[in-house]
């Protein structure tokens, strides 16, 4: 995609926890996405700091995402229909990948990702 929005596309992979997404969104100055991406695993201070600066739609959209319907009420109320989709989009994707991660295939690679990650921290112990 070469349509000068990466921020969005690094928002979505950063949500399913791309550490380099985030990290791009960051260096980049997109911090109410990167506050919005946060705030949807419910970070309080990631949602006081969208609410602090005014991103109302996207503290209502990580709301949104978390199940709450007063959320989606101010969001159509305010005429941000588009963020109700988009929220109702991300919401679709975390079921999805969760559902992934619950069948065997996803518990296999859940499984190898564990054992890496226990593989990294023991080199890291080892070179201090």
């Amino acid at each position: 995609m070469n349509n000068g929005y990466k921020e969005l596309i690094a928002c979505i992979d950063a949500i399913r926890d791309d550490k380099k997404a985030f990290s791009f969104l960051m260096e980049n100055k997109h911090y109410i996405l990167a506050a919005f991406v946060n705030a949807i695993w419910d970070d309080q201070k990631a949602f006081k700091f969208l609410m602090d600066a005014k991103a109302f739609e996207w503290a209502a959209s990580a709301n949104l995402i978390n199940g709450d319907d007063k959320a989606e009420d101010f969001l159509n109320k305010s005429g941000f229909k588009h963020y109700v989709l988009l929220a109702h989009a991300i919401q679709s994707r975390i079921h999805d990948d969760g559902d992934r991660n619950i069948g065997p295939l996803g518990t296999f690679k859940n499984i190898f990702n564990i054992k890496q990650a226990f593989k990294e921290a023991f080199k890291k112990d080892e070179n201090n």
